[in-house]
């Protein structure tokens, strides 16, 4: 067969952009190295619920074009973002809001809350942060740095806040009201049914290939298009690819490695547990807790089930082999994928896309935003 676009993962990005080609009439091809669709968004039914396998992802935006365009492909239920944040023997709302500063300082106004993160900044005569650390401390101040942002972010990263740069935190999200919506967005929900339904709705209809690594499947021919490797006993040919992996691997790394942080979950069935924690998410800052988070699958979807299930989320150092789950963004990795996106411009038949593909850290919103624009500069 013969295919306009093979498109190397099946995440959110390529399948936006596998349905959108093929509805203007182009043919498209997918291959996934894992054994199912829908990427880091994949949901997966167990005991009557859906578990977020990669962590948690609950959609949101402000995009109303990019929201009507996902409720296409699933009803979207009212859940709202509320997380907790647990240190020590304390419980915290999130984001920081009056609740968490109640709770911090036992005040009841927004005066006092301000006065309060005002007079700690100023004990500390931080001008000009250096590192992280003081970078959050100029930001908010010493109790809501100490127990809610120091350990969290130390796991996050895998090393001391001293160590990592001031601009990794731009700003602090400190809200003077009794709110605990964590996002701002106008627009918030799960679908119903889990995200791997979206997938599969985009994707019918189109050739998948699963278990399918792209080294092992094609090679580039001398035109500069694609074709299966004969091994692989299939005949297809492709103009172009649309590469959603890692940018510096379709390389093979010919200028350097760039920098990944990972993830590890854990999940568990309680049998014979309604309700283990009360909430979907919640955080652990403490950085002698090994994991960041345990999050609740059921309430993501105001489960009732008799039986609950959890994930343990632990952020761990990428290295080759690893899946990469998010690019460090500091200023050596930056400058470094500026000189594979310059090889990437010499690709005349080769689309780079996601966050793997343009090494930056994308919301689910921005993925279908970016995937439609790209369809667009193509059609």
């Amino acid at each position: 067969m013969h295919y306009d676009y093979l498109i190397v993962g099946a995440g959110l990005f390529g399948a936006v952009f596998a349905h959108e080609m093929t509805a203007k009439g182009r043919k498209c091809m997918v291959i996934d190295k894992r054994d199912h669709i829908a990427g880091n968004i994949y949901t997966k039914k167990w005991n009557d619920i859906n578990v977020h396998w990669y962590g948690a992802h609950i959609f949101h935006t402000s995009n109303k074009e990019i929201w009507e365009y996902v409720n296409r492909f699933a009803e979207f239920n009212q859940f709202v973002n509320s997380p907790v944040a647990v240190y020590k023997d304390e419980l915290y709302n999130l984001p920081f809001n009056m609740n968490t500063f109640s709770k911090l300082w036992g005040i009841k106004t927004p005066s006092e809350a301000k006065a309060k993160i005002k007079e700690q900044i100023e004990k500390l005569h931080i001008s000009n942060p250096q590192n992280l650390e003081e970078q959050a401390l100029s930001l908010a101040g010493t109790d809501v740095y100490e127990k809610l942002v120091k350990g969290y972010t130390e796991k996050q990263w895998g090393r001391d806040c001293k160590e990592l740069p001031a601009f990794i935190i731009k700003r602090l999200p400190l809200r003077f009201t009794y709110d605990n919506n964590y996002f701002n967005d106008r627009y918030q929900g799960i679908p119903m049914g889990g995200y791997t339904a979206i997938a599969e709705k985009m994707l019918a209809g189109i050739p998948i290939c699963l278990n399918t690594d792209f080294y092992d499947y094609v090679q580039k021919k001398d035109d500069g298009t694609f074709a299966t490797k004969a091994e692989t006993g299939k005949a297809d040919t492709f103009d172009k690819v649309l590469y959603t992996g890692m940018i510096d691997e379709y390389f093979d790394y010919v200028l350097g490695e760039l920098e990944y942080r990972s993830l590890r979950f854990e999940h568990e069935l309680l049998e014979e547990e309604e309700n283990y924690q009360g909430n979907a998410v919640v955080n652990y800052t403490e950085r002698e807790i090994p994991y960041t988070r345990i999050i609740e699958h059921k309430h993501f979807e105001f489960g009732t089930q008799p039986d609950t299930i959890i994930t343990k989320e632990y952020p761990a150092e990428w290295k080759k082999g690893d899946e990469p789950y998010y690019p460090v963004n500091n200023e050596r990795n930056n400058t470094l994928f500026e000189e594979y996106r310059k090889l990437a411009d010499k690709e005349k038949n080769v689309l780079f896309g996601g966050r793997l593909g343009q090494y930056r850290y994308y919301d689910m919103d921005k993925v279908i935003e970016a995937a439609l624009l790209m369809v667009a500069e193509q059609a």
